[in-house]
């Protein structure tokens, strides 16, 4: 068997014994966030445990909205829709942007991933394919060069987008993802 299929028959074992035995009770919530809180962090392992941790964060505080490198590439894409859906559907009055230092995004270039997508076969019609449909590619995938820089235009691209309330408050920080110290930025 391989490793996948063993990770899946462990995972698939595990949740059938979590189901029987009732553990999920005490996550029990509603979808609509306590704290009125959506959280829009960086998709970083290091985070997953630490960051409600070191904000005193339960099941059912916030709406979490991962993606890499917590910034909004697109104001049109599937991150800003769910802080849309947040902010109207689920009753969002803030909004926290959340980066961290020592991101694999900060100095991320279109290059690097570029090269790293041809090592494993991505070939050029693919690429020609997506610059067709009018994505720019260097911009889609490049990352940012300073931690504060992009936690100050993700913010401003929340604020400033036209569904976006101005009741809606949205601040920005940057967490440590060693110790969990958090700084505000905006």
């Amino acid at each position: 068997m391989s490793s996948i299929e063993e990770m899946i028959k462990d995972t698939l074992e595990f949740n059938k014994k979590f189901v029987e035995e009732k553990r999920y009770e005490e996550y029990a919530t509603t979808k609509y966030p306590d704290k009125k809180l959506a959280i829009l962090s960086c998709m970083d392992t290091r985070l997953t445990e630490l960051l409600p941790a070191a904000l005193n964060l339960k099941n059912g505080d916030v709406k979490l909205i991962k993606t890499a490198g917590a910034f909004i590439s697109h104001p049109w894409g599937s991150v800003m829709r769910s802080l849309i859906v947040s902010v109207y559907m689920l009753k969002v009055e803030n909004v926290f942007v959340i980066a961290h230092y020592d991101c694999g995004m900060e100095g991320l270039t279109a290059d690097k991933l570029v090269e790293k997508m041809r090592e494993r076969n991505i070939g050029k019609e693919k690429f020609d394919t997506v610059r067709n449909s009018g994505i720019d590619i260097n911009r889609w995938i490049t990352g940012f060069s300073k931690i504060e820089d992009s936690v100050i235009n993700t913010v401003n691209t929340i604020k400033n987008h036209p569904f976006i309330p101005e009741s809606v408050g949205v601040y920005g920080f940057a967490i440590d993802p060693a110790t969990g110290r958090l700084d505000r930025v905006v």
